[in-house]
């Protein structure tokens, strides 16, 4: 991945509010030439102690994706006060931008 690319992901990341959530999708759309699947490359390899909000980033479904750290994802967003239907998904006013 590109360093540009990667740079505009992080700074993309780093910007969604607290409560709020985007799609892996949303954030390649911000992007010079970005994807969905880049997006979740560069979220993969962030550093341990990075500070971003990795969490904030969900599926175009409006589900946590099924990885290692999802447990940890939802905690981290009902903490926010993000919450999450029946079927897993959280609502649509709760998207950024």
């Amino acid at each position: 991945m590109k360093p540009a690319l990667r740079e505009q992901i992080l700074t993309i990341l780093a910007a969604i509010p607290p409560g709020r959530v985007t799609t892996y999708g949303r954030i390649a759309t911000m992007t010079e030439g970005g994807t969905p699947r880049l997006v979740a490359r560069a979220l993969r390899d962030l550093p341990v102690d990075h500070g971003l909000p990795w969490f904030r980033v969900i599926t175009a479904s409006r589900r946590v994706a099924e990885h290692p750290g999802a447990i940890e994802q939802r905690e981290r967003l009902v903490a926010e006060g993000v919450l999450f239907d029946g079927r897993g998904r959280v609502s649509p006013e709760v998207l950024w931008p």
